[in-house]
């Protein structure tokens, strides 16, 4: 199981479901919402801000703490009752493909020794046959070229994407978050947490037409705006539930930010026709695990999060900081 460290959010009190039926103005009971149980993965890229560990070693597999990111990942749509797990990879990723398959060696040598604690943490590792599929993206095209090459197994349902490099500690794992108010609302969903003006031009950031707390509604989106240009500090992170009609916009969408095929401009998309886009505010605390100093943090968050580990690890971080100071 995933430990989720309980983070003590200012948003927390913004969740008012009551608020939320009024503002969508009834979109979530004029109209059947299919429920959300197919999930993509892009873990295609190369993983170069960690080189050299990432020459032999897919970045979604790097451990935090004990569990590779990519595990967080699975355990948050297991949480949100995803049941068939979409991966997009691309060369180089045989090493994940193997981590979710079974180990019989393995596990026949803990049973032997009576391992029985480690034979059940494997258990979470292990997914049934056909619950996973891969797709392969043989160009490094951008997150909606990623999204897109999946197309054919999503077929004509709504569908979440998680980016494995966005870990969200948090009491409710977050897409369990967004599947319940989707089941409100329905259209597109994407996360959302408010950032300083000066790190919009890292983000795609929302054009926002209505604020209903936990929920806005969307009229707009703008991929990685410069401060002065961006519509609101609102910012798009790696959470995802879609309609298909999005696939359907990839198609025709041309490079857009950086000369890749963005996500965001498909999203965006949609709200030129319907009011079927909203932002959710999650609680919880996400940490960018893409960056060094990301995955430090959140090394330490989760760390001290750990009954087995916060009393000895805690007194570590202690003594650091005090040594530190003692220095200056």
């Amino acid at each position: 199981m995933v430990v989720f460290v309980a983070i003590a959010d200012s948003l927390a009190g913004r969740v008012a479901y009551s608020g939320l039926k009024k503002g969508v103005s009834g979109v979530g009971t004029q109209m059947k919402i299919k429920k959300v149980s197919k999930a993509v993965f892009p873990v295609a890229g190369l993983g170069t801000r960690f080189l050299p560990a990432t020459k032999s070693i897919p970045k979604e597999i790097m451990t935090l703490v004990d569990r590779p990111l990519i595990q967080y990942a699975i355990d948050e749509a297991r949480a949100a009752g995803i049941k068939e797990f979409i991966f997009v990879t691309s060369r180089g990723k045989s090493a994940l493909e193997d981590y979710f398959d079974n180990a019989p060696e393995l596990e026949s040598e803990l049973r032997r020794k009576g391992k029985t604690d480690m034979l059940e943490i494997l258990k979470d590792t292990n997914m049934d046959s056909g619950a996973i599929a891969y797709v392969r993206q043989n160009r490094p095209m951008g997150l909606g070229h990623a999204v897109w090459c999946a197309r054919r197994l999503i077929g004509n349902e709504p569908f979440a994407v998680l980016l494995p490099d966005d870990v969200i500690a948090a009491e409710t794992p977050c897409l369990q978050q967004m599947v319940e108010a989707y089941a409100q609302t329905g259209g597109n969903m994407v996360a959302a947490m408010e950032v300083s003006p000066e790190r919009t031009s890292s983000y795609g950031v929302l054009d926002i037409a209505e604020d209903m707390g936990s929920i806005v509604r969307v009229k707009g989106m703008v991929e990685k705006p410069k401060a002065a240009d961006a519509p609101s500090n609102l910012a798009v992170i790696g959470r995802y539930i879609l309609s298909p009609k999005v696939l359907t916009n990839l198609n025709r969408i041309k490079q857009g930010a950086g000369g890749e095929i963005q996500l965001t401009d498909a999203i965006a998309e949609e709200t030129k026709g319907e009011s079927n886009v909203f932002g959710y505010r999650f609680r919880g605390q996400r940490y960018d695990c893409g960056s060094k100093a990301g995955f430090l943090q959140a090394t330490v968050a989760f760390g001290l999060a750990r009954p087995d580990l916060r009393d000895e690890f805690g007194v570590y971080l202690n003594d650091m900081v005090a040594m530190q100071k003692a220095a200056q």
